[in-house]
């Protein structure tokens, strides 16, 4: 295509909510034109392309909120359209244990906000019922959340580019990276590292890069992304059918993560993972990648510091755990006792793009943000794979109202 094309509207960030937001557009408005810009070579590349793959129940999310309501919704919809176009995915439940007594009133909360979201088939379970589903964990307590599955959000998100392109006149485009706006009353020119285009309106879906893509379309946001770097390791062959599903932990009440888990993949394979470290690069998955830019925009903006002393002890926990297999499998043994240093071996790594706020709390909801005639979604966390069609049809309500589409 021809640079300097205009569009109706250019969506920055071709994840799988950038994605989405641009597929209920087009679905919903046929003659308008979107184009997508993603700045790496392929999509998905970042934090849909490094997650575990779960599909959510939205147990765990405050009632009302609208992770909560997106969660549910998207799930039920991602499922409809994995089954419509042949995307391997599987309902395989979940299990989540208390190993101590201490995590029974934790364990209890959860079961209790997972009532009040209304999860289909959620139940208590005993020492027994653990067994009977995952015979090597061991547990006092624990809550079967029988509609939680699996799912490749990369073939997801691959899938809707193409649905994407075959409406209209409309484009995905790889390679793409945006370095700027220029404003010119009743449209924006979008300056890219391979030219430029034109376009009425402009949607921000851009994750770890959301905050400076906010800044270039001159948005101070009051907050942050604070990147988290999270490691996986993987069961060997020979240990992965210790593991049937998915087996979470009790999670911590006070920090934004959900605890070393193990999930089987589509593929069979077993993830084990992950922690939750402060990476020095935004798009960092080495355990020693840095970046001076990304480092120093973390660590000048006071929120992070706030966060680092409020969490310091959790995160010295997370951090040894990061550079110690010892330490990590002592972790992994609290819900699988028979798991050895042989069974695993080191997986994959994500970083997520986490909002902090300048009193250091991370952002728990959806931060979206309208202004002039751009829409900048700020904080879209996990669930956003499992809700992402929910939320793309919500920037979709948003842009029709904001935007005045026809």
């Amino acid at each position: 295509m021809k640079q300097g094309a205009d569009f109706d509207i250019i969506v920055v960030g071709g994840g799988i909510v950038g994605l989405a937001s641009a597929y209920k557009i087009v679905l919903n408005h046929p003659k308008i034109q979107v184009a997508v810009l993603e700045k790496e070579d392929k999509l998905a590349a970042h934090q849909t392309g490094h997650n575990s793959g779960v599909i959510h129940s939205g147990l765990y999310y405050k009632p009302g909120s609208t992770k909560a309501k997106t969660c549910t919704k998207g799930r039920n919809e991602l499922i409809a359209f994995a089954e419509e176009h042949k995307i391997p995915y599987r309902i395989c439940g979940k299990i989540i244990i208390a190993t101590d007594k201490k995590e029974m009133e934790g364990l209890e909360k959860v079961f209790k906000n997972g009532q009040e979201n209304r999860i289909e088939g959620l139940t208590r379970i005993g020492p027994k019922e653990i067994e009977e589903a995952e015979p090597f964990c061991r547990g006092i307590a624990g809550i079967k959340v029988p509609c939680t599955g699996i799912i490749d959000f990369v073939k997801v998100a691959v899938k809707l580019a193409e649905l994407i392109e075959a409406k209209g006149s409309n484009n995905v485009l790889t390679s793409y990276e945006v370095t700027g706006f220029e404003k010119f009353g009743s449209y924006t020119r979008v300056l890219t590292n391979r030219g430029t285009f034109d376009a009425r309106y402009i949607i921000n879906c851009a994750g770890l890069q959301c905050d400076r893509v906010a800044r270039m379309d001159g948005v101070e946001p009051a907050m942050r992304i604070v990147p988290f770097r999270g490691d996986y390791y993987e069961l060997t062959e020979q240990a992965k059918e210790k593991v049937r599903a998915l087996v979470y932990p009790v999670p911590n009440p006070d920090f934004p993560f959900l605890g070393v888990h193990f999930t089987r993949m589509v593929d069979g394979s077993v993830e084990c993972g992950p922690n939750a470290v402060f990476s020095f690069k935004r798009e960092g998955y080495g355990k020693t990648d840095f970046s001076l830019r990304d480092a120093w925009e973390s660590l000048t903006f006071r929120g992070t510091w706030k966060l680092f002393f409020k969490h310091w002890k959790y995160g010295l926990g997370e951090y040894s755990r990061a550079f110690s297999k010892k330490l990590f499998l002592r972790q992994l043994q609290r819900l699988i006792p028979s798991l050895m240093a042989d069974d695993i071996k080191p997986g994959t790594a994500g970083v997520r793009a986490q909002a902090v706020g300048i009193n250091g709390e991370p952002m728990d909801d959806f931060v979206i943000e309208r202004r002039g005639n751009s829409i900048h979604v700020l904080n879209a966390p996990s669930p956003a794979a499992t809700a992402a069609l929910a939320i793309g049809e919500h920037i979709n309500q948003l842009a029709t109202e904001y935007f005045e589409l026809k």
